[in-house]
C-alpha cells in the first residue's frame, strides 16, 4: 500500500518492532523505563514513543532538534507535529485494513530546508497488554552525506570525485553541482561517469 504526494510518500510494510526479554520482565516498572530512556538517547536516529491515543511517553535528544527544525519552537509535551501526527493515525487506521498484522509506516516530509525521514511502527512490551507507537525520524541529507563519504572510500573517489559526489547524493542537478563548483557541466558528466565505472569495477571484483 503506498500514497504518493509530489516529493513526499507514505508506505506502509507488515514488520513489527518488539521489545521483550525475560531480563526486563524482571525489572521494575521504574528501572525499565529508566533503561529504556538510557537507551533511546543513544540511538543515531531521532525516536519518539506515543501511546496509541497519541500521548507522549519519552522523546530523545535529537528527535526535538528535527522537530524543531520543521516546526521551530515546537514543544513536544503540548503538540506533536502535524506529519507525525499524520503516520500514526495512518498506522492505526491500518488495523482495519491488516487487522492480523502489525506494519510500519513511512513517510517523508521536507520543510525549512530540512528533509526528514519519518518510520512508524508499533512497540510491544512485556505482556503484551499494551500498545506502543515508535516513531524513529531521519535526517535525509545528513544520512546521504555520510553514504557519500562512505562511498568515496569504498570506491577510492579522487577529492573532486567526492564534491561531485556528496552534492549529487543531495540530489543536486549537473547544472546545479557544475555552479557550485564553478566547473562546466561537462565536466560533472565526466567525473561522474569515473564514478561510476569505479563502482561498477567494485561490484565486479566482489562477485
Amino acid at each position: 500500500m503506498s500514497t504518493q504526494t509530489q516529493n513526499n510518500y507514505i508506505t506502509a510494510s507488515t514488520k513489527s518492532n518488539t521489545f521483550v526479554s525475560d531480563s526486563m520482565k524482571n525489572m521494575q516498572p521504574l528501572q525499565q523505563m529508566y533503561l529504556l530512556q538510557a537507551v533511546i538517547e543513544g540511538f543515531v536516529d531521532g525516536i519518539i514513543i506515543l501511546t496509541s491515543e497519541m500521548k507522549l511517553l519519552h522523546v530523545n535528544q535529537y528527535a526535538r532538534e528535527l522537530c524543531n527544525q520543521l516546526v521551530p519552537g515546537v514543544y513536544l509535551e503540548k503538540a506533536v507535529p502535524e506529519e507525525i501526527c499524520n503516520v500514526c493515525e495512518s498506522l492505526i487506521d491500518s488495523r482495519e485494513i491488516f487487522p492480523n498484522d502489525k506494519i510500519f509506516m513511512e513517510f517523508e516530509v521536507e520543510k525549512n530546508s530540512t528533509k526528514v525521514r519519518i518510520r512508524a511502527r508499533w512497540l510491544e512490551m512485556n505482556d503484551n497488554s499494551e500498545e506502543y507507537i515508535i516513531v524513529t525520524l531521519e535526517d535525509c541529507n545528513e544520512s546521504n552525506h555520510s553514504i557519500a563519504i562512505q562511498d568515496a572510500k569504498k570506491y577510492g573517489l579522487t577529492e573532486r570525485e567526492t564534491q561531485v559526489w556528496l552534492l549529487r547524493k543531495a540530489n543536486l542537478s549537473y547544472k546545479e553541482i557544475a555552479a557550485r563548483l564553478y566547473i562546466t557541466i561537462n565536466t560533472v558528466k565526466k567525473h561522474l561517469k569515473s564514478i561510476y565505472a569505479k563502482q561498477q569495477d567494485m561490484i565486479w571484483l566482489e562477485s
